[in-house]
Protein backbone atom coordinates (compact mmCIF):
# COMPACT_ATOMS: atom_id res chain seq x y z
CA UNK A 1 0.00 0.00 0.00
CA UNK A 2 1.19 3.42 -0.97
CA UNK A 3 0.52 6.54 0.59
CA UNK A 4 2.25 10.15 0.04
CA UNK A 5 2.25 12.27 3.15
CA UNK A 6 2.34 15.91 1.82
CA UNK A 7 2.26 19.13 3.02
CA UNK A 8 2.12 22.63 1.28
CA UNK A 9 3.38 26.67 1.75
CA UNK A 10 1.60 29.59 0.27
CA UNK A 11 1.12 33.22 -0.47
CA UNK A 12 -1.60 33.77 2.23
CA UNK A 13 -4.76 31.93 3.47
CA UNK A 14 -7.06 32.24 1.02
CA UNK A 15 -7.21 30.18 -2.01
CA UNK A 16 -10.51 31.66 -3.88
CA UNK A 17 -8.75 35.54 -2.94
CA UNK A 18 -5.80 34.95 -5.16
CA UNK A 19 -3.35 33.46 -3.21
CA UNK A 20 -1.09 30.43 -4.45
CA UNK A 21 0.96 27.75 -3.73
CA UNK A 22 4.83 28.73 -3.30
CA UNK A 23 6.13 24.90 -1.95
CA UNK A 24 5.18 21.99 -2.30
CA UNK A 25 6.73 18.68 0.17
CA UNK A 26 5.59 14.93 -0.05
CA UNK A 27 7.41 11.45 1.30
CA UNK A 28 6.40 8.14 0.23
CA UNK A 29 5.13 5.36 2.97
CA UNK A 30 4.84 1.91 1.39
CA UNK A 31 3.04 0.04 4.02
CA UNK A 32 3.18 2.42 6.38
CA UNK A 33 6.94 2.88 6.39
CA UNK A 34 8.84 5.63 4.93
CA UNK A 35 10.70 4.75 1.96
CA UNK A 36 13.36 7.76 1.61
CA UNK A 37 11.59 8.48 -1.72
CA UNK A 38 10.46 12.47 -1.70
CA UNK A 39 8.85 15.25 -3.51
CA UNK A 40 9.89 18.72 -3.17
CA UNK A 41 9.75 21.76 -5.30
CA UNK A 42 9.31 25.58 -4.69
CA UNK A 43 7.47 27.29 -7.01
CA UNK A 44 6.75 30.84 -8.44
CA UNK A 45 3.43 32.57 -7.20
CA UNK A 46 3.53 35.47 -9.81
CA UNK A 47 2.38 37.71 -7.30
CA UNK A 48 3.56 39.38 -3.56
CA UNK A 49 3.91 36.85 -0.44
CA UNK A 50 1.64 38.54 2.58
CA UNK A 51 3.85 39.58 5.36
CA UNK A 52 1.93 36.90 8.11
CA UNK A 53 3.09 34.08 5.47
CA UNK A 54 6.18 35.13 5.33
CA UNK A 55 6.75 35.01 8.71
CA UNK A 56 5.46 31.71 8.83
CA UNK A 57 7.72 29.94 6.10
CA UNK A 58 10.30 33.23 5.36
CA UNK A 59 9.55 32.32 1.66
CA UNK A 60 9.97 35.79 -0.42
CA UNK A 61 8.78 36.75 -3.66
CA UNK A 62 12.23 37.39 -5.19
CA UNK A 63 13.49 34.15 -3.80
CA UNK A 64 10.43 32.33 -5.58
CA UNK A 65 11.12 34.22 -8.71
CA UNK A 66 14.10 32.27 -9.91
CA UNK A 67 11.37 29.14 -9.90
CA UNK A 68 8.83 27.17 -12.41
CA UNK A 69 4.92 28.38 -11.98
CA UNK A 70 2.70 26.00 -11.12
CA UNK A 71 2.19 24.95 -14.89
CA UNK A 72 5.63 23.61 -14.82
CA UNK A 73 5.54 21.24 -12.05
CA UNK A 74 2.53 20.02 -12.63
CA UNK A 75 2.93 16.90 -14.32
CA UNK A 76 6.12 15.72 -12.44
CA UNK A 77 3.88 16.46 -9.51
CA UNK A 78 0.79 14.47 -10.28
CA UNK A 79 3.06 11.67 -11.37
CA UNK A 80 4.79 11.11 -7.88
CA UNK A 81 1.26 11.20 -5.58
CA UNK A 82 -0.30 9.17 -8.87
CA UNK A 83 -3.51 8.18 -7.61
CA UNK A 84 -2.50 6.74 -4.14
CA UNK A 85 -4.40 8.06 -0.66
CA UNK A 86 -2.81 11.17 0.48
CA UNK A 87 -2.13 11.99 3.66
CA UNK A 88 -2.49 15.58 4.78
CA UNK A 89 -2.97 17.72 8.34
CA UNK A 90 -5.68 20.31 7.91
CA UNK A 91 -6.31 18.67 4.71
CA UNK A 92 -9.14 21.43 3.08
CA UNK A 93 -6.41 23.95 3.23
CA UNK A 94 -3.96 22.34 1.48
CA UNK A 95 -6.16 20.86 -0.98
CA UNK A 96 -7.82 24.14 -1.49
CA UNK A 97 -5.06 25.36 -2.97
CA UNK A 98 -3.98 22.16 -4.50
CA UNK A 99 -7.16 21.95 -6.63
CA UNK A 100 -6.75 25.87 -7.41
CA UNK A 101 -4.13 25.25 -8.97
CA UNK A 102 -5.24 23.02 -11.41
CA UNK A 103 -8.65 23.85 -11.53
CA UNK A 104 -6.56 27.34 -13.00
CA UNK A 105 -4.53 24.68 -15.55
CA UNK A 106 -8.40 22.93 -16.72
CA UNK A 107 -7.52 19.68 -15.05
CA UNK A 108 -9.92 17.97 -12.67
CA UNK A 109 -9.48 18.36 -9.19
CA UNK A 110 -8.30 15.72 -6.84
CA UNK A 111 -11.31 14.54 -4.74
CA UNK A 112 -11.43 14.51 -0.62
CA UNK A 113 -12.22 10.73 -0.65
CA UNK A 114 -8.15 10.36 -1.27
CA UNK A 115 -7.25 11.92 1.70
CA UNK A 116 -6.75 10.88 4.66
CA UNK A 117 -6.54 14.38 7.15
CA UNK A 118 -4.41 13.91 10.21
CA UNK A 119 -6.03 16.94 12.19
CA UNK A 120 -9.24 15.27 12.06
CA UNK A 121 -7.75 12.06 13.24
CA UNK A 122 -5.94 13.89 16.48
CA UNK A 123 -9.44 15.85 17.49
CA UNK A 124 -11.25 12.33 17.35
CA UNK A 125 -8.61 10.95 19.62
CA UNK A 126 -7.65 13.69 21.68
CA UNK A 127 -10.73 15.90 21.75
CA UNK A 128 -10.45 18.89 23.65
CA UNK A 129 -6.15 18.81 23.40
CA UNK A 130 -3.82 21.18 20.81
CA UNK A 131 -3.74 19.11 17.66
CA UNK A 132 -1.56 21.25 15.84
CA UNK A 133 1.51 19.54 14.28
CA UNK A 134 4.03 20.89 16.49
CA UNK A 135 1.47 20.43 19.46
CA UNK A 136 1.50 16.27 18.14
CA UNK A 137 5.18 16.42 18.15
CA UNK A 138 5.26 17.11 21.89
CA UNK A 139 2.60 14.74 22.43
CA UNK A 140 4.94 11.81 20.42
CA UNK A 141 8.10 12.88 21.56
CA UNK A 142 9.26 13.34 17.86
CA UNK A 143 12.31 15.88 17.70
CA UNK A 144 10.91 18.80 15.55
CA UNK A 145 13.75 21.58 17.44
CA UNK A 146 14.61 21.98 13.43
CA UNK A 147 11.40 23.23 12.38
CA UNK A 148 12.40 27.24 13.11
CA UNK A 149 10.20 27.92 10.06
CA UNK A 150 7.77 25.80 8.52
CA UNK A 151 9.49 24.61 5.27
CA UNK A 152 6.69 21.73 3.08
CA UNK A 153 8.95 19.01 2.89
CA UNK A 154 10.15 19.29 6.87
CA UNK A 155 6.74 19.64 7.49
CA UNK A 156 5.60 16.35 5.83
CA UNK A 157 8.70 14.50 7.37
CA UNK A 158 7.22 15.36 10.57
CA UNK A 159 3.60 14.74 9.44
CA UNK A 160 4.77 11.35 8.30
CA UNK A 161 6.25 10.42 12.25
CA UNK A 162 2.97 11.85 13.46
CA UNK A 163 0.39 9.74 11.29
CA UNK A 164 2.24 6.66 12.52
CA UNK A 165 1.91 7.40 16.07
CA UNK A 166 -1.98 7.83 15.41
CA UNK A 167 -2.59 4.93 13.46
CA UNK A 168 -0.72 2.85 16.20
CA UNK A 169 3.00 2.53 15.74
CA UNK A 170 5.04 1.85 12.15
CA UNK A 171 3.22 -1.74 12.51
CA UNK A 172 -0.15 -0.78 13.11
CA UNK A 173 -2.39 -3.47 14.71
CA UNK A 174 0.93 -5.10 16.31
CA UNK A 175 1.13 -7.52 13.14
CA UNK A 176 5.11 -7.42 13.51
CA UNK A 177 7.25 -8.76 10.65
CA UNK A 178 8.02 -12.54 11.24
CA UNK A 179 12.07 -11.77 11.29
CA UNK A 180 10.93 -9.34 14.08
CA UNK A 181 9.17 -11.63 16.26
CA UNK A 182 10.62 -13.97 18.86
CA UNK A 183 8.91 -16.61 21.08
CA UNK A 184 8.77 -16.00 24.73
CA UNK A 185 10.17 -19.14 26.63
CA UNK A 186 7.08 -19.86 28.91
CA UNK A 187 8.01 -18.96 32.59
CA UNK A 188 8.43 -22.42 34.75
CA UNK A 189 7.86 -22.13 37.85
CA UNK A 190 8.47 -24.63 41.08
CA UNK A 191 5.59 -26.14 42.84
CA UNK A 192 5.52 -26.06 46.20
CA UNK A 193 2.77 -28.33 48.56
CA UNK A 194 1.22 -26.97 50.93
CA UNK A 195 1.07 -28.75 54.60
CA UNK A 196 -2.64 -30.16 55.20
CA UNK A 197 -4.54 -28.35 57.21
CA UNK A 198 -6.49 -29.80 60.20
CA UNK A 199 -10.38 -29.31 59.82
CA UNK A 200 -11.15 -31.82 62.78
CA UNK A 201 -14.61 -31.16 64.16
CA UNK A 202 -14.37 -30.28 68.42
CA UNK A 203 -17.07 -31.70 70.74
CA UNK A 204 -18.84 -28.95 71.54
CA UNK A 205 -19.37 -28.41 67.77
CA UNK A 206 -20.76 -31.82 67.37
CA UNK A 207 -22.91 -31.13 70.40
CA UNK A 208 -24.59 -28.18 68.79
CA UNK A 209 -25.30 -29.75 65.69
CA UNK A 210 -27.10 -32.40 67.17
CA UNK A 211 -29.27 -30.47 69.14
CA UNK A 212 -30.15 -28.54 66.09
CA UNK A 213 -30.54 -31.84 64.32
CA UNK A 214 -33.24 -32.18 66.88
CA UNK A 215 -35.05 -29.20 66.39
CA UNK A 216 -36.15 -30.90 63.03
CA UNK A 217 -39.33 -32.41 62.64
CA UNK A 218 -39.62 -35.66 61.18
CA UNK A 219 -36.21 -35.32 59.15
CA UNK A 220 -36.47 -37.34 55.99
CA UNK A 221 -33.11 -39.18 56.79
CA UNK A 222 -35.22 -40.87 59.05
CA UNK A 223 -37.82 -41.99 57.10
CA UNK A 224 -36.25 -45.69 56.36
Amino acid sequence: MREIVLDTETTGLDALGGHRIIEIGAQELLNHVPTGNHYHCYINPERDVDQGAYDVHGLSREFLSDFPTFDGIVEEFLTFIAEDTLIIHNARFDMGFINMELGRLKRPDIPMSRVVDTLQMARRRYPGAQASLDALCRRFEIDNSHRDLHGALVDADLLSAVYLELIGGRQPGFELGADTVQEAAPEIRESTTRPPRNFNVSPAEQKAHQELLNQITDPIWRND
